[in-house]
């Protein structure tokens, strides 16, 4: 099925224009034909008319045929064009092409009769009957056409018309492109203005000067203002709800001792709440020409979550290339990673490993030794509020879900498969 409108109309304009210049091919050509074959009837009957008006009876009351019409066609041997006279049923005259030859037909006066000559040629046959003055006689003026001749005058007509049709066929199809490409010019201008806004050059599409547009187009921009409206009140939400969460991370801080342990995670909450409450405030992913290091922000995850690590006896394995970065700020990178070892710790037993790899794309894996997932409860993972044990550790079930989101935004993925070590491996593609 085609999926092109433009597509899709060329193609019915070229169904259409074919079988309307078939039909006027088959229409026309059977006009020829009937002119052609009336042609050579009108020829052949007046020379029967001459034939008869040949035949006269002589005094002993023989009928003859005095002085035939000439026709140099009608003395070739064996070439279609043949005539006969007969009286009474005997033939008295007969054409040279006929040698000792017969024409054999029905009684009667008819015009257009099919026949065989004496080669088996297919032929014309004009029969025509008439009585004579002065006698009771009856004769009958047999004439014939050979087929060939009159397929071969239609062959060459019908060529040149089959070339004009084909002319004509190409220049309304090269017309009717013309046509649909001016048709959809609109559309396409509107395909752009799409684009424009999709990439923020533009806030609303602009008014097609085709009125058949025009109500498509209104309907877009009044999606795109409530789609602006909504976006604009989840922004302000999520600041109000950063702002009313820095206020008890404060009083938290500095209720703990400067050396307590706890102030790290202080710091990288506070740290998390001021990048969500910068991007409310943004409608991109983040700062375009950012590069993040890896292995720094594993280092400083790990550090975070060594006392639930040290709690477990959990030992981390550590496989990062200093040169691997990721394509993005930190707090993006940090909030993905943090998410899912947090993962892995929680249900991890005794292993966690993480691996990163970098060519085209930057890949991270982590993986554990716990009970892992099954296959078929994945999707459910990965979305919102989605959990596969709800007897299991304590979550949200978020973690999961704002790591794919934050890979989507990136133009990346998040994979859930069984790992090597027995439990759940992570793998993070995101760009390089």
């Amino acid at each position: 099925m085609i999926r092109s409108i433009r597509g899709r109309l060329l193609l019915l304009a070229a169904v259409w224009l074919g079988a309307a210049l078939l039909a006027a091919f088959l229409f026309i050509s059977a006009l020829l034909e009937d002119f052609v074959t009336d042609r050579f009837d009108a020829e052949a009957g007046a020379f029967a008319d001459a034939l008869i008006a040949s035949v006269e009876v002589g005094e002993d009351g023989r009928i003859e045929l005095d002085d035939p019409p000439a026709d140099p066609r009608f003395g070739l041997p064996l070439t279609g064009w043949y005539w006969q006279v007969a009286a009474d049923g005997a033939v008295i005259a007969r054409s040279g092409s006929l040698l000792d030859g017969r024409l054999q037909g029905p009684a009667g006066d008819f015009a257009g009769g099919a026949g065989l000559g004496a080669d088996n040629a297919p032929l014309r046959v004009l029969r025509r009957q008439a009585s004579l003055p002065d006698s009771d006689a009856q004769i009958a003026v047999t004439v014939t056409v050979p087929r060939q001749q009159i397929d071969n005058s239609l062959r060459q007509i019908r060529r040149p018309l089959a070339v004009a049709l084909a002319v004509l066929g190409i220049v309304t199809a090269l017309a009717s492109l013309v046509q649909v490409t001016a048709g959809l010019h609109s559309l396409d201008q509107v395909r752009r203005d799409l684009g424009r806004v999709r990439s923020g050059d533009k806030d609303r599409l602009s008014l097609p000067p085709v009125s058949e547009l025009q109500p498509l187009v209104a309907e877009i921009n009044a999606a795109l203002d409530g789609n602006a409206g909504l976006l604009a009140r989840s922004r302000q939400h999520l600041g109000n709800l950063a702002h009313s969460l820095k206020t008890p991370l404060a009083a938290l801080a500095n209720e703990l001792p400067p050396d307590h342990d706890g102030q790290a995670l202080i710091t990288r909450m506070d740290r998390l709440i001021g990048w969500h409450l910068r991007r409310a405030r943004s409608a991109g992913p983040g700062a375009l020409g950012q590069r993040t290091p890896v292995r720094p922000v594993i280092d400083d995850i790990l550090m975070v979550l060594r006392w639930p690590m040290q709690d477990k006896g959990m030992a981390a394995r550590i496989d990062c290339p200093v040169p691997a970065a990721f394509a993005g700020e930190r707090q993006d990178l940090e909030e993905m990673i943090g998410n899912l070892c947090d993962n892995a710790v929680k249900w991890g037993r005794t292993r966690l490993a993480i691996t990163v790899r970098q060519t085209d794309h930057l890949r991270i894996c982590i993986e554990d030794d716990g009970p892992g997932m099954a296959q078929t409860d994945a999707p459910v993972a990965l979305i919102r509020g989605g959990r596969v044990d709800e007897h299991g550790a304590s979550g949200s079930g978020l973690g999961l879900a704002i790591v794919a989101d934050l890979a989507a935004l990136h133009g990346g993925n998040l994979r859930l498969e069984r790992a090597e070590l027995g439990g759940l491996a992570a793998i993070l593609d995101l760009p390089a």
